[in-house]
């Protein structure tokens, strides 16, 4: 007797192109002893409609995440199956991102590797902050790409910086940006922080903006505990652009890699390098490589 096999498919919402995508993948299945659910609030012929605050239920089950979306949208599918060790594959239908395929594959292509479960998976670091007012943590979470404590008007913010409970400096700044090797291409990029390859362990931090004379990018250890405290009377918090939390003076926010990563899986693997071809069209023409 054949045993089902269950996908989550998250599919961008308002993106035609990605419904189509996912249309045809779960055409392709159908038959296959495969079920499929989604969160994403689109109707697709085959494809059970779940509430997002149900995902968790049907985890134990899922085999495997499937994205049809940007990077925005992958990251929305890493947020669902946190703390799991199921792979989140991510077919791009947009802009060439980072955390998708370089090169849209095939439906048949795409099916043909669910089946025979021959795509890879890399793991990822994660972070996790954790904001202390009056001494009570108050709220925390979590970032694949970075967390941001930004100013919240049009002031600047005044932000105490600490690692590894030792003074590091105090920045009047437009905010301090903390990204893992995944979010080093993303908001730090923007920002003038370094690209860090995926399998190097590393935290990035980055001011942004700040009247200080010294206010570089500084690569620090997964091991080191980074602080943040308050010092006007307002700030933001900011977790992959997708969780937000408003600061108040005194308010310490830290910041440490997390001990569970995000597994994101390949049909097709390819060199980080190839990515940053791809993402930035980059000049290489007449390399006499292979």
């Amino acid at each position: 007797m054949s045993q089902n096999r269950s996908l989550l498919l998250v599919i961008h919402p308002t993106r035609a192109e990605a419904q189509s995508a996912a249309q045809d993948l779960v055409n392709q299945l159908n038959g296959s002893d495969f079920s499929f659910y989604s969160p994403s609030g689109v109707k697709i012929d085959g494809v059970t409609q779940v509430l997002s605050t149900d995902v968790e239920k049907r985890l134990h089950e899922t085999e495997l995440a499937v994205v049809f979306g940007g990077d925005g949208t992958i990251l929305r599918g890493a947020e669902l199956v946190r703390g799991t060790k199921i792979p989140v594959l991510g077919i791009n239908v947009g802009h060439v991102g980072f955390l998708a395929q370089i090169h849209r594959p095939t439906p048949t292509q795409l099916a043909q590797a669910i089946i025979n479960k021959s795509y890879t998976s890399e793991k990822r670091m994660v972070l996790q902050y954790a904001v202390h007012r009056a001494e009570k943590v108050v709220t925390n979470g979590w970032a694949l790409n970075e967390i941001a404590v930004e100013r919240n008007t049009e002031a600047m913010v005044e932000l105490f910086v600490q690692i590894d409970h030792r003074p590091l400096s105090r920045w009047g700044c437009d905010g301090v940006i903390c990204a893992t090797p995944t979010g080093s291409t993303a908001y730090a990029f923007s920002a003038g922080g370094p690209v860090v390859w995926p399998e190097v362990e590393a935290l990035v931090l980055l001011p942004l903006a700040a009247h200080a004379l010294f206010s570089r990018p500084m690569v620090i250890s997964p091991e080191s505990e980074i602080a943040i405290d308050i010092e006007s009377d307002e700030a933001v918090l900011s977790a992959d652009g997708l969780r937000k939390f408003h600061l108040s003076e005194h308010d310490r926010v830290t910041l440490t890699s997390h001990e569970n990563p995000i597994y994101l899986a390949q049909i097709e693997p390819a060199l980080f390098t190839d990515r940053l071809v791809a993402k930035f069209k980059l000049p290489v023409e007449g390399w006499r490589g292979e």
